[in-house]
């Protein structure tokens, strides 16, 4: 039962944690915010200047959270219903908190946003293709 919630959970916790513990703008005005900070630069071969902030590494752990949830969903069987009605639920919670809340009005709180949903849309397909495959209807395999 433990498997079935969604991992993007993780993601989206680290987010609020981050964004209610830091001081955030005053409200009214459009500074940068926590997630805007440089965490480290790196000075390339083409003399350009990688950086990395806190925005980007709070995405780039979502997006491998995406991807073992993506793995998650190529299980078949009870638990995978589970799995993806969380994954609904968590969706339809985090378009809540972008509508309703002001710290998660970020494109670091959209990209998150955007996971889910294709979490929730990646999974019942992957789902439904490995069912298929699993139950083999029609006699031939795509």
């Amino acid at each position: 039962m433990i498997l079935s919630i969604p991992w993007i959970l993780l993601a989206i916790i680290l987010y609020n944690l981050i964004a209610f513990a830091s001081s955030w703008p005053p409200v009214g005005s459009e500074g940068p915010t926590v997630f805007d900070t440089h965490l480290f630069s790196i000075h390339m071969i083409s003399d350009a200047t990688w950086s990395l902030t806190v925005g980007d590494l709070v995405t780039i752990i979502t997006l491998v959270l995406l991807f073992v949830e993506l793995i998650k969903a190529t299980r078949t069987g009870g638990s995978s219903i589970v799995d993806h009605a969380l994954s609904t639920i968590l969706f339809v919670l985090c378009l809540v908190e972008f509508l309703v809340v002001r710290q998660a009005a970020t494109s670091v709180f959209f990209f998150i946003l955007v996971v889910t949903l294709i979490d929730v849309i990646a999974g019942f397909s992957i789902t439904i293709r490995a069912a298929r495959r699993d139950f083999g209807f029609g006699g031939a395999v795509d």
